[in-house]
């Protein structure tokens, strides 16, 4: 039976490469996990709170940040009836689900 990217409880394992720097092993869960995988989607363009909504994206940056994991915050302004500012997100390195022994 083929694993799939539903997480477990332990998590689901990812590997990342940085652009500089050796690739390493991180493993995410829930929201965090959930984060990852649309910043992934989205590539080149990146996730904004307004096209991928979620309470605390971030929270899920800056937890995704700690465990090394390149993400590029861009301000961008908005307009409508409450204007303002956003983060635009944007994955700065690759990440892949890595399942032990190299079978995904």
């Amino acid at each position: 039976m083929a694993q799939t990217t539903r997480p477990n409880k332990a998590g689901t394992p990812y590997r990342v490469t940085p652009i500089i720097g050796e690739p390493f092993r991180i493993v995410v869960t829930g929201r965090v996990r959930w984060a990852l995988d649309r910043l992934r989607i989205a590539g080149a363009a990146g996730c904004t709170p307004i096209t991928e909504p979620a309470p605390r994206w971030s929270g899920y940056v800056f937890s995704l940040r700690d465990m090394g994991v390149a993400i590029e915050t861009i301000t961008e302004p908005h307009g409508g009836e409450f204007a303002g500012h956003h983060a635009r997100y944007v994955l700065r390195c690759q990440a892949a689900p890595d399942w032990k022994g190299g079978a995904q």
